[in-house]
């Protein structure tokens, strides 16, 4: 019996492996290491390969590829509908293997490696962003104890370090100065790899034709334009630009019965690092829009005077996604309207 499809449960070391024919027939269905993972689909022929998406399925996807198969990565939400009865591997597998040949299964693009490159850039960012956040943090808090009041911002908190280092701080016993130097050098450290981070993504965006062009979009700087070149692989999967919207949560949730339609809050579904850097960068825009008017799209201002910021915000995020999505599938730059040309 000919191999068909086969559902692989992705792993650490032990892989499961669910392979059925043509009429649905089980023909394998076995554990395997991962040094036998290569060898095993070697052996077989040409077949569909169906995988959650989930940590290292795009090398493995990339690796069977190159094999000849055909394979399909596939959100895990979208598998779990599958799953029979009980959480093991095998059942995953099998349900993997059904999932991928339902017509309707939307299915994730494979990553190449230069892609996923720049999302380590971007991650190993964002992480540092965090623990950085948590040092000063940590300092101000530090500091409140002995009745130190420290202004908000990164540079605030590295001049005050400096005022302790330098014994301008009576107050604070010297244990307690040394304890929150030692802070300010790690704040030191991690400012250094964040500015080495924040270089390499610069010469990246400078090599990626799509990255410019998608930074002309008001409110969309680098770090945003990078993110959406190295995430997006395949754009034109999504048939307008309000699905890939609403693939990254910017759309309300439905909560429709009896021909009654109920809109709610976002659904933040997707990608919530996209998500997140949209919104934040909307919020720049607000910012600019309330300060100068003239500067932005005048429907910004015109929407402010109807509707909270906030709504705004993630409005303005949601049309963003879309300008975004028209950029990545039909080229050209962003267009300002005709009253900001004027």
């Amino acid at each position: 019996m000919e191999i068909i499809t086969v559902g692989i449960d992705l792993a650490k070391s032990i892989f499961q492996v669910h392979a059925v024919d043509a009429a649905g027939h089980v023909v394998v269905r076995k554990a395997l290491r991962r040094a036998q993972v290569v060898p095993f689909f070697a052996k077989l022929p040409r077949c569909l390969v169906g995988m959650e998406a989930c940590g290292t399925a795009h090398h493995w996807a990339r690796e069977l590829m190159r094999l000849g198969h055909d394979v399909r990565l596939m959100p895990p939400a979208y598998v779990k509908p599958y799953v029979k009865r009980g959480k093991t591997d095998a059942n995953d597998a099998a349900a993997i293997c059904e999932a991928v040949t339902r017509p309707s299964m939307r299915f994730v693009p494979v990553k190449s490696t230069e892609q996923q490159a720049a999302l380590a850039l971007h991650r190993t960012r964002d992480l540092l962003v965090k623990q950085r956040t948590q040092l000063v943090n940590m300092i101000r808090g530090l500091l409140a104890e002995f009745g130190i009041e420290m202004a908000r911002g990164l540079r605030h908190a590295l001049e005050l370090a400096a005022r302790l280092s330098a014994g301008d701080a009576a107050e604070v016993p010297p244990l307690a100065q040394r304890v929150v130097n030692g802070l300010a050098d790690q704040i030191g450290a991690v400012q250094i790899q964040l500015t080495r981070l924040e270089k390499e993504l610069l010469a990246w965006h400078r090599d990626c034709d799509l990255s410019q062009r998608l930074a002309t979009i008001p409110g969309v700087g680098i770090v945003s334009a990078t993110a959406l070149a190295a995430s997006v692989s395949e754009p034109e999967r999504f048939r307008s630009g309000r699905q890939f919207a609403a693939s990254l949560g910017l759309t309300p949730l439905q909560n429709c019965s009896g021909g009654k339609e109920r809109l709610g809050r976002i659904s933040r579904m997707g990608d919530r690092y996209l998500r997140r850097l949209l919104v934040v960068g909307m919020t720049s825009l607000i910012r600019r829009a309330k300060a100068t008017p003239t500067s932005v799209d005048p429907r910004l201002p015109a929407l402010l005077q109807r509707k909270p910021v906030r709504v705004v915000t993630v409005a303005a995020a949601n049309r963003t996604a879309r300008v975004a999505w028209a950029i990545m599938t039909r080229g050209g730059t962003y267009r300002a309207p005709a009253a900001m040309a004027a």
